[in-house]
């Protein structure tokens, strides 16, 4: 039990310190901090929005630009209500919570099981985890409420800021927020902000299909918004009321959705693997208890500091959203397959990324401590973001050696040569030891110096961030020795092999 305590306390402690890094180096700043922040709600700083729209780009294009049969769109985050409706969100996209009486503070009924059914599986008792997880998944899809909290009683689960099992009964929690629209508040409609984006992709099946001239299997993408009112938003940037999302929607035939749904898990888990993340610390986890409108699905989950938790869910959704679409909106959702002669609703294999999530996961995966003794016997302590190069805020820093004698020109000619095909930054403050130090920091793998030999012979240094090793390279070929390690289409044409 000790050496658990001492591994979760060493966990937390390095998660405090990415959160920490995040803010000071300009990755992720809480929202409205100077009126004391909001709770579940962050702002993205000057590197974290670089990485971020980085993170995106990749998957756009590895969706949009790897795959012929997939179309992009951008649909908006207010839709009819009647959506929601025929969604099935109204009714039940809700969180069971219970409240401690003493702390006043709310909880997720189900995640205060799983973290007891998580202790009991690091601490080898299996059978009593498996046990516990049958009840849970019993409860949640008979929707027994009085059962869940039957658990945590029979669990002895407490509060973590009172201490005390003084729980109220276990309710549904509809997360989703509602506004109203109309200028005239008597005449207003309740209208929501989207849970997902999933919907916006349905409702424009037809649109899309018809005038992109796709046939089936194709594919719709899309990166947007999405709200939910959390009743726990925890871990920094993984839970959040207001996050983003980037969903591709699988059209194909009926009977064939197992056979896609296998394929994407593959493809899904190798674009993980190939913008840096870990094999180790990724896995798929299958779904015991499915969605309401699922035959099959299973989550990719990355080993964060507090645990494996949910990346990506890849799901067989059947046909159920273009079903109740057609039945609520009373429209044809029909796809004509002019090989098999057939009418059909065709059947849906989603892919779901949180961007907030996988940003978190490529921070906490970059964030590197490279302490001990190095080749020289001298002591190493220094902190570096291990970051893929196209993913990186800034790929290339330009340093003159000094801030005189020519050195600061010639820098600039190199900064100028550079800025169009690379995120290039010019810096001419501080020591280049200094200056190095702070782009390892935010993760940029190379730095460029220009010192008084590039004067003599136009070649400059290269330090490589990881490494810190250093080459010299003449000014003539840099271009090509940066694009050998910033190459987008290289890294799509990976993909696809």
């Amino acid at each position: 039990m000790a050496k658990e305590k001492n591994n979760q306390n060493t966990e937390n402690q390095l998660f405090a310190k990415i959160i920490a890094h995040a803010k000071e180096y300009g990755f992720v700043f809480p929202s409205s901090e100077i009126y004391d922040g909001l709770q579940g709600v962050y702002d993205y700083g000057q590197n974290g929005v670089e990485l971020k729209n980085n993170l995106k780009q990749l998957w756009w294009k590895a969706m949009t630009q790897c795959h012929e049969n997939i179309v992009g769109i951008d649909a908006a985050i207010f839709m009819h209500p009647t959506t929601w409706k025929a969604s099935g969100h109204v009714d039940s996209f809700s969180d069971p919570m219970i409240d401690n009486k003493d702390s006043k503070k709310r909880y997720r009924a189900d995640n205060l099981i799983e973290e007891r059914i998580e202790q009991y599986k690091q601490n080898q008792q299996l059978d009593k985890a498996y046990a516990l997880e049958a009840k849970l998944n019993q409860c949640l899809n008979n929707n027994d409420l009085d059962g869940l909290k039957q658990i945590i009683i029979e669990e002895n689960i407490v509060c973590a800021i009172s201490g005390t099992a003084n729980w109220t009964d276990v309710r549904q929690f509809n997360l989703m927020f509602s506004t109203e629209a109309g200028a005239v508040a008597e005449e207003a409609s309740t209208i929501y902000l989207r849970p997902e984006t999933a919907q916006g992709i349905f409702v424009n099946f037809l649109n899309v299909q018809k005038t992109s001239r796709q046939r089936i299997p194709f594919g719709i993408a899309q990166i947007g918004k999405a709200f939910r009112n959390e009743i726990v938003a925890r871990q920094f940037i993984f839970r959040m009321r207001e996050f983003e999302q980037m969903e591709m929607q699988f059209f194909v035939r009926p009977t064939t959705e197992l056979e896609w749904y296998e394929k994407w898990k593959t493809l899904r888990l190798k674009f993980h693997q190939a913008i840096g993340l870990k094999p180790e610390k990724l896995r798929y986890k299958v779904h015991e208890k499915l969605a309401h409108y699922a035959n099959a699905a299973v989550d990719i989950e990355y080993e964060f500091p507090f645990g494996f938790k949910e990346i990506e869910g890849i799901h067989s959704r059947t046909n159920f959203d273009l079903s109740r679409h057609q039945e609520f909106a009373k429209k044809k959702m029909e796809y004509y397959d002019e090989e098999t002669k057939e009418r059909y609703i065709p059947y849906v294999v989603e892919t779901s990324v949180g961007a907030d999530r996988l940003f978190l996961a490529i921070l906490c995966n970059a964030y590197t401590e490279d302490t001990g003794i190095d080749a020289e016997g001298k002591e190493k302590n220094r902190v570096y973001l291990d970051l893929h190069p196209l993913l990186a805020p800034i790929q290339v820093a330009v340093f003159p050696l000094l801030r005189k004698e020519g050195l600061p020109e010639k820098a600039r000619q190199v900064f100028e040569l550079l800025r169009y095909d690379f995120r290039t930054i010019y810096e001419e403050r501080g020591t280049i030891g200094k200056n190095y130090t702070r782009q390892d920091l935010i993760g940029t793998p190379f730095c460029l110096c220009i010192d008084h030999q590039t004067l003599q012979d136009d070649t400059l240094t290269i330090r490589y961030r990881n490494t810190t090793e250093q080459i010299r390279v003449p000014i003539a070929e840099l271009k090509a020795t940066l694009y050998k390690e910033i190459n987008l289409a290289q890294f799509l044409q990976q993909l696809n092999q």
